[in-house]
């Protein structure tokens, strides 16, 4: 039976706005996966460092008969396949797929944290996550994603639509 996820999508790297695309078009690949929904897409300052450019911040719906951990194989596989090497927390990057929510499940692993751990603090996660499904519940807090961004503070984490057709680089 196929689930719904979402993949938080990110850059701030080169042609921050096309990476993000081209992540959404490798996504569509992924097997036993049908790409249900993009949200639009917003420029927002790094959370937590200094002296980064700008992302470009986006999430993904997708339909998917892929077992979460093997979902996880494929985001990963997408970043390394698009340039992406990590080296320490938080740095800047080509591209980022971070796996926010598998259905209702709750996974917590060493390697797999679901729904994401810090999801619900972070504007450039909730706003577009909101666009996608304003009532989605977050399975640990039981609260709609369209609540939790409500009762967020906008400081430090404002986000800016881009217009179709733009692109932003860092």
């Amino acid at each position: 039976m196929a689930v719904r996820a979402y993949i938080g999508i990110g850059s701030n790297l080169g042609r921050s706005h096309d990476n993000c695309l081209e992540a959404v078009d490798r996504l569509s690949a992924v097997p036993a996966t049908r790409l249900a929904a993009v949200s639009p897409w917003y420029a927002s300052r790094p959370v937590g460092v200094v002296g980064q450019g700008w992302f470009v911040n986006g999430v993904a719906g997708l339909e998917t008969g892929l077992p979460a951990r093997e979902l996880l194989r494929h985001l990963l596989r997408i970043e390394a396949e698009m340039g992406r090497v990590r080296k320490k927390r938080w740095e800047a990057r080509i591209i980022d797929l971070d796996l926010l929510l598998y259905g209702s499940r709750r996974i917590c692993d060493n390697d797999l944290t679901v729904p994401h751990p810090r999801m619900h603090e972070r504007r450039f996660v909730l706003v577009p996550l909101v666009d996608l499904d304003p009532d989605l519940v977050h399975p640990d807090l039981g609260v709609p994603v369209g609540s939790l961004l409500a009762g967020l503070d906008a400081e430090g984490q404002e986000l800016f639509p881009l217009k179709a057709g733009s692109a932003c680089a860092s």
